[in-house]
């Protein structure tokens, strides 16, 4: 497990206990970092407040709509506050309708369209964009964000989440370059199945986790412990060297053909 001992970070996009963004964040406090969190709305703030109180560092706790500027500039305002200076960002946020994920892509509606591009790939420049000088005053900083192999291959019942993954893994790339000669990485960590919230949207879900057990070569999909610890690789000193990278962990299935 990385040493994140003195680090400063912002998880956004906390909803429940099985939340990648959790998963990632108690990794985090675990490892000694001191940490902001967000959620996005009045529902999932009770979920929220009580899993923030279980970390063992001091944490904040900002309500955050990535819709808004507004919103995410007092979201930075208050983990500068808290914090004084950032070293990392985590990127949790995803949203399709049900209805965009059910239906057939070729039906996908304007604004179901234009909202999952806005919520699941164009909140990571504008919270990027928010972060950067609170990282350039701490020397640099790493920026996570989590995708999925929908972004490349087709997947039943995934549809526009699917290219809105394919539009933030481009985003990776395009702020990396950006970001990169102020010593800001910028990462993605694509990882397998797992029941999550958003997970449970996706119509056929349990067939999409059989099949990964069956032709990964782990003979296994993955958790979330394994995709947490993952994401404080990505983030910590040991991946100093690494940016503009989507990271698989998937139990190997992307390499595999038939």
């Amino acid at each position: 497990m990385a040493d994140l001992t003195g680090a400063r970070g912002l998880v956004v996009g906390v909803a429940n206990k099985r939340s990648l963004a959790w998963a990632i964040a108690k990794a985090a406090d675990a490892a000694g970092a001191r940490l902001t969190l967000s959620y996005a709305t009045d529902r999932f703030e009770k979920n929220a407040r009580a899993l923030a109180g279980t970390l063992r560092q001091p944490t904040r706790l900002v309500q955050c709509d990535v819709t808004r500027d507004d919103e995410v500039a007092a979201l930075t305002a208050e983990t500068d506050s808290h914090l004084d200076g950032l070293d990392f960002l985590v990127h949790a946020v995803a949203f399709a309708t049900r209805e965009a994920i059910a239906e057939p892509f070729v039906r996908t509606k304007r604004g179901d369209f234009a909202q999952s591009l806005d919520i699941s790939a164009y909140s990571l420049v504008v919270l990027a964009r928010a972060a950067a000088p609170l990282m350039e005053r701490r020397g640099g900083g790493s920026i996570l964000t989590l995708s999925y192999l929908g972004s490349e291959r087709v997947f039943p019942h995934y549809n526009v989440m699917g290219v809105a993954k394919a539009a933030l893994e481009a985003n990776v790339r395009y702020l990396a370059s950006d970001l990169g000669p102020a010593n800001i990485r910028v990462n993605a960590l694509s990882a397998g199945p797992i029941k999550t919230l958003a997970a449970s949207g996706i119509r056929g879900f349990s067939r999409i986790l059989d099949h990964y057990r069956e032709r990964a070569p782990l003979g296994r999909t993955v958790d979330a412990d394994e995709v947490a610890a993952a994401a404080l690789f990505l983030l910590g000193p040991g991946a100093r060297g690494i940016t503009g990278e989507v990271l698989r962990v998937d139990g190997g299935y992307h390499v595999t053909g038939m």
